[in-house]
């Protein structure tokens, strides 16, 4: 590559390209929009996507995150006639005794009022079951599966998209959903654009600025930011040297760390892993690190600092996550092979200890043509952190 970056071109769409591509576009906006409301402590629509001869969706429910209620009845809820509940992950129900953690999304329905007393040890892994006098399985739950691709299970994607905990607050709307939604000024999601979502926003990501900036550790390196079209999260490409196409060049996926890059906490190897890459792509004369914007391997800065609470009491870095509600790994690739293939690389050597790495971008037409062991010394702090990430994850030390 030039010192300019230069990118493949696009041909100019169609009439059915544009109308996908709008279609997308709407599609992308309206999950960023009911993420956006949902942070804020607002209710949104989610439906199934499919339509009776009236055009109104056949299933629909009301949703709220779950961590945002403080209060109880809750505005919108209480005016409609079906039951509210409680949907969690399958990992969560699973610390509650109620479910199989590999359940995508348990429905809970709690006899009696959903209020905020209730529902916090239900969601919160801080709040000790002793303390709330729960029981477990708690008293006056029912649990049941929720179907994979239904609302229900959009609903939990949703609060992850939105980097909360994953927990809402349901209850159902009859076939006038839209009409009901429009009068109430609600966004409306399909459950077709959430599970879509992580995919589509990849595939809009655009090179939207590029620097020159000189690194302490790398001096002739340039700075490339790629936006999605609906205004989400940048993922930097820090480019060193300038990198042959033609070989397979060597690269480092790299997840946003505020605590460790920029603070230099030593409960991770994150700091380490960022500045070893840029020397080890300076040493090689050439390289592409990519920083990813999915801090907490996907959950985000507030759960990853919720989950070091929990690892102070005890849980591993694994059994945090899962209290929490979450997988132990929620990251997608889709951004980085999107950045890829958008800076003209298809084939690399990947600086890693994660095998799982190699697979996501090789599954998305990435070719590793080898892993480079990337590791460095642990300290006092996070020997336990490595371990466990070794043991249970598969990184190799």
């Amino acid at each position: 590559m030039s010192k300019q970056a230069r990118f493949p071109d696009v041909p100019a769409p169609d009439g059915d390209s544009r109308r996908q591509d709008a279609d997308e576009s709407r599609s992308r906006e309206a999950v960023e929009r009911a993420v956006a409301d949902l942070r804020r402590g607002g209710a949104v629509v989610i439906t199934a996507g499919l339509q009776n001869a009236g055009g109104q969706s056949k299933s629909a429910i009301l949703v709220r995150a779950a961590e945002t209620v403080t209060s109880w009845p809750l505005p919108l809820f209480r005016d409609l006639p079906g039951p509210v509940s409680l949907l969690v992950t399958g990992r969560r129900a699973s610390i509650l005794g109620l479910s199989e953690p590999s359940v995508r999304a348990v429905q809970l329905n709690i006899a009696g009022e959903l209020t905020p007393e209730r529902l916090r040890p239900l969601i919160d892994p801080a709040a000790d079951p002793q303390t709330e006098s729960q029981s477990i399985p708690p008293a006056g739950v029912s649990a049941a599966t929720v179907a994979d691709y239904s609302p229900a299970n959009a609903a939990i994607r949703l609060a992850k998209i939105a980097r909360l905990l994953p927990a809402v607050v349901m209850t159902p709307l009859g076939e006038d959903a839209s009409a009901w939604a429009k009068t109430h000024d609600r966004i409306i999601a399909a459950t077709s654009d959430i599970e879509n979502y992580d995919s589509r926003s990849a595939c809009a990501l655009k090179p939207v600025s590029e620097a020159r900036v000189p690194l302490a550790g790398a001096r002739d390196t340039r700075v490339i930011t790629f936006r999605p079209e609906d205004g989400g999260a940048e993922h930097i490409a820090v480019i060193v040297g300038e990198p042959d196409a033609s070989q397979p060049v060597l690269i480092r996926l790299h997840s946003e760390c505020l605590t460790g890059d920029l603070l230099g906490s030593l409960r991770c190897d994150c700091g380490d892993q960022l500045r070893g890459a840029i020397d080890a792509l300076a040493k090689h004369g050439s390289g592409v690190l990519l920083y990813l914007a999915q801090e907490g391997r996907g959950i985000g800065l507030v759960n990853k600092l919720r989950a070091y609470g929990l690892q102070d009491k005890g849980f591993d870095t694994v059994d945090a996550n899962e209290q929490l509600g979450y997988d132990d790994d929620e990251r997608v690739y889709q951004p980085a092979v999107r950045m890829l293939k958008a800076l003209g690389f298809s084939k690399v050597r990947l600086l890693t200890n994660n095998p799982a790495k190699v697979g996501a971008l090789a599954r998305h037409g990435i070719e590793v043509a080898e892993r480079v062991p990337h590791s460095f010394p642990s300290n006092e702090h996070n020997w336990t952190y490595l371990q466990t990430k070794a043991k249970r994850s598969g990184h190799l030390l």
